[in-house]
Formats: structure tokens, sequence, C-alpha cells
């Protein structure tokens, strides 16, 4: 294969400054330079879905070019940030929001002093020193008392995605890494620092959602496996990022969010949500993962035989991976079947995924992807690559496309 650069524009890095891109990270975020790409080469009266939303980047810079879309979760939070990301908003009822959220910045050091809720991560003053949390939680407090928890009022969902970012950005959280791992120790904040991020965050986001999109963009709980109609809705290009089968956990990197907002309430709901989410494995999935078997569906040749060369690694985990990688692409591939009755006539499919290695066998996700969709009937189907993705040089990022003529 001749030199692949990383290209950092194909990533999150490239996001975060962008308007409403940026508003929250989640580390397996794909590009907007990307999707734009993609979105550009759509017939401007097209319907685009994606189902594996993630943070709504696809729903986003469709709606900027004047689309409509659909987008899918099987993560309540991520369905509820997309949904507020995605919303359209006026400047009197964006002024309103910032006067209430800075008279109730008056009260924080006193409410910082009271017995505040605190959510029950584990470990937590490793995310928080035990002078920032009470903060953290009386800011919370106060939040609560004049907006509510996060539900369907888009301007308090603003509030809501702005203590997000403060609380990541006041955390020990650190993104060096393909996943969120955490620095060396905490960092002490004191209640006008707190204001300040805060503040600062809450400007960026405001200033943001002034800008009203020319196309919309809704957001639908779905197991992508399955692929619910919308009102007889049909699709016309599918831009997409499914997760990779790296063993990454969504439910690992949004945990913070997801405890602060209460989408999360204690531990086991993790796993069991990562266990309907393709690809996860996160706390009690894994041990589920052990006991999971396949059904009948015939998939490519090409995963059983990768299957097999992990499953007999040396390693203790090598059975297990094995497992995980085919269940991976069983579900991938019930969600290619599912799909085609959401497709219309001359539909047009993009999906960005990585390859990925398990104990020295390559898992080729491109060709695995292209061999299932040529098995379920799709046509004009390859593959290229986007970027190398890290130090690795066996690892990759492409887009397999394919046409749906019914």
């Amino acid at each position: 294969m001749t030199e692949v650069a990383q290209r950092s524009d194909y990533t999150f890095k490239f996001n975060k400054n962008i308007g409403r891109h940026g508003w929250l990270r989640l580390t397996p975020a794909y590009s907007v330079k990307l999707v734009e790409e993609l979105v550009e080469e759509t017939p401007r009266n097209a319907m685009i879905l994606d189902p594996f939303s993630g943070t709504g980047t696809t729903g986003v810079c469709a709606a900027e070019s004047g689309m409509h879309s659909h987008l899918f979760d099987i993560n309540p939070f991520l369905i509820w940030f997309g949904n507020a990301k995605c919303a359209k908003f006026n400047k009197s009822d964006l002024d309103k929001t910032r006067g209430r959220v800075y008279k109730l910045l008056s009260s924080l050091q006193l409410q910082a002093n009271e017995e505040n809720w605190v959510p029950p991560i584990h470990n937590i003053e490793r995310w928080w020193c035990g002078h920032t949390l009470p903060i953290l939680s009386g800011l919370r407090a106060l939040i609560v008392k004049e907006f509510g928890e996060p539900g369907e009022c888009k301007y308090a969902n603003l509030v809501w995605i702005s203590f997000c970012r403060l609380i990541i950005e006041t955390s020990s959280a650190a993104f060096n890494h393909v996943s969120m791992s955490f620095k060396c120790g905490v960092t002490r904040f004191e209640v006008k620092q707190i204001e300040k991020i805060f503040c600062d965050v809450l400007e960026l986001i405001l200033e943001s959602a002034k800008y009203e999109f020319p196309g919309t963009v809704s957001v639908f709980y779905a197991d992508s496996r399955e692929m619910p109609s919308i009102d007889d809705c049909t699709y016309d290009h599918v831009i997409t990022s499914p997760p990779y089968p790296n063993r990454m956990s969504y439910i690992r990197e949004l945990r913070p969010y997801m405890y602060w907002t209460k989408f999360l309430n204690e531990a086991k709901e993790a796993g069991q949500l990562d266990w309907k989410a393709i690809g996860g494995t996160w706390g009690t999935a894994t041990s589920k993962l052990k006991e999971w078997c396949a059904d009948n569906v015939i998939l490519p040749e090409e995963l059983y035989i990768t299957c097999e060369k992990i499953s007999r690694c040396e390693n203790k985990n090598a059975d297990l991976m094995g497992r995980y990688v085919h269940k991976y692409f069983h579900d991938m591939h019930l969600h290619f079947a599912a799909l085609r009755q959401r497709l219309s006539v001359d539909a047009k499919v993009d999906y960005i995924v990585g390859n990925s290695t398990f104990y020295g066998v390559h898992v080729n996700s491109e060709s695995l992807f292209e061999e299932s969709l040529r098995m379920l009937g799709y046509q004009e189907i390859h593959s290229r690559v986007v970027r190398k993705r890290n130090s690795k040089k066996e690892l990759f990022e492409f887009c397999v496309t394919a046409r749906w003529y019914g």
C-alpha cells in the first residue's frame, strides 16, 4: 500500500473549533470535513440517514447544506444530545437563557457549601478533587432549580451541554490516546475559576446556536440491527461511521457526561446499554459475550477464518476476542440486511470504518463489509483508504461504498 497520511483533519481534532461540531468531544467522532465531502456528492433533494448517529455530525453537516436527515442511535444520551445540537434557536431566547445563567451563578458560593447530589461514579476523586467536586455539584443543583433536569427544553439543554463541557474540562481526563485516559493528577479549581470556564463555554455554545440551519435533522431511538420505519421514509444516501471492531466502548467515553446528566444511574446500566450496542464489551457485556452463540445467518468465509485464527492465539482472552469479532460482523450483517427495506432505489451508502488487529491477526473490516454487502445484493461495492489512524503501520480508516438498486 502506498504511503497514507494520518490526516488529523479527518478526526475530531478538526471539529473542535467549528461551531456546533465542537460542543462536546467524543473521541471516536469522525471529521466534519470528511462528512462534508460525502454530503457534497449527494443530490440536493435527497434524504440522508445516519444509523449510528454518535454526536450528530452527519445531521449537522447535512442541515448546513440545506438538506434533510434522520439519525438513529441506541444511546439515550446521544439521542438527547443530537436533538439539542441540531435544534433551531432564536436570538431573543438565547439572550434570556444567558441572563438566567448569570443570575444563578451569584448563588454558587453558597450552594457549594450545601450537601448536593454527586453522581455515583466509581473512584470519583480520580476525576475531580475533593475541593472541586462540591463546586460542580453545587452548580448542578442551581441549574436543576432554574432549568430542571435535561429534557425537551432546547434552551435549557444548551446550559446542560455547557455543564457537560465544564465537567470534562475540569476533570483529569486526557485525550492523548485513542480513547479517554487519565492525567497524572487532578487539578484544584476555585469557585471563580469554575464560573469563568462555565461562562466561556456557555458563550461559545450560545453564539454558535444563533446560526439557523436551512435543513432539518431529527434523531430517533433505534437498534440499527432492526432499522425501524420512521413515517414510511426511505433514504437516498447513508453517511455513517459505526463503532469499529476494536473494543472501544462509547459508553466508556460517555460515562462522565451520562452520570452527571442522570442518563446513567448505576454501573450495571452501562454494561446493559453497551451490550445492546454493536461492538460493545463494557462491564456485563463481556460476561454476556462469553455465552453468545451465532444464529444461522451465513457470513463471509473470511470472517470465520479470521475468528478461528484469533481464537487459537496463545492468550487467555483469545477465545473471547474471537467471539467479539464474530458478533461484531454478525450484527453489522444484520444491519446491512435490515437497511435494504429503508433505502430508495439507487441509494448510495458510505461507511467509514477502521480495521484492527488482535494478537497479530488482522481484521480487515473493509473487505468483510464489502463481502457482507455483496452477499445481500448491494452493487458497485468498493472501498478506499481515508487515512492512516496512528503509529501502527497496519491500521487505517476506510470508506466502504455501495449502491442499492432494489
